[in-house]
């Protein structure tokens, strides 16, 4: 990749009080105590470039490859089991999911990308769906880019980071399946996340599905950038 991509930076924010928000019945007693999530549901897909969405609320959109665990860490984050369908055969989701988090904005879940054993028809066809999605959506206000602790940003992953820099939506970097890693691994990986693409360190987190680390920092992230937006 030449040089830094040029989406706008967006910093984690630390962890702040929030006033008590209803809670629905299918959050499970962790996720009541460690996320400010109240009520998150499907409300609809597009599967063809220029389809209107679902709703007009504000979007956070989370990107990644096929089996970067991205499903996962999306009912983690919500404190759902199955509200993002998880599938043993990555490259199965085709369409762009649409989710209402607590009546106030829209976590969209992007196809997933790089994955060999997709046929390359059916890759052709997301890569417009997802490039329409992105380019000139006044209702985008960041993306997530999901990369995998182990590999590192992949050459699939350097493509839509170098997309992104002309799209210029603030851009959040998440390593997942930290678990996996013993604690130099993780430190490690973090480093070389923010070496590969010249990134500061507050436009890093790592997280993981499993155990949950880093799901409250990035809530607390994608709550900061909403009310910033809210605040104009």
């Amino acid at each position: 990749m030449r040089g830094r991509p040029r989406s706008s930076s967006w910093s984690p924010s630390p962890s702040a009080k929030r006033p008590d928000r209803p809670r629905a019945g299918r959050t499970s007693p962790l996720a009541a105590a460690l996320l400010p999530v109240g009520t998150a549901e499907f409300v609809g897909a597009i599967a063809k470039p220029g389809q209107p969405p679902p709703d007009t609320l504000p979007e956070i959109a989370v990107a990644g490859r096929s089996n970067v665990g991205k499903s996962s860490l999306i009912n983690a984050l919500l404190g759902r089991k199955k509200l993002a369908r998880v599938s043993k055969d990555p490259g199965r989701t085709r369409e762009i999911n649409f989710f209402r988090i607590d009546d106030r904005w829209l976590l969209v879940d992007l196809p997933g990308y790089g994955y060999a054993k997709v046929a390359k028809e059916v890759q052709r066809k997301w890569a417009p769906l997802t490039e329409a999605y992105l380019n000139k959506n006044p209702r985008l206000v960041g993306l997530v880019v999901l990369i995998d602790s182990r590999h590192g940003a992949t050459k699939t992953d350097r493509r839509l980071i170098e997309f992104l820099g002309d799209v210029g939506v603030p851009v959040l970097f998440v390593l997942t399946k930290i678990d996996k890693l013993n604690r130099a691994g993780r430190a490690r990986a973090v480093v070389q996340l923010r070496e590969q693409l010249d990134l500061p360190e507050d436009q890093v987190l790592a997280t993981s599905a499993r155990t949950r680390e880093g799901a409250q920092e990035l809530l607390d992230s994608l709550e900061h950038l909403l009310d910033a937006e809210a605040s104009g």
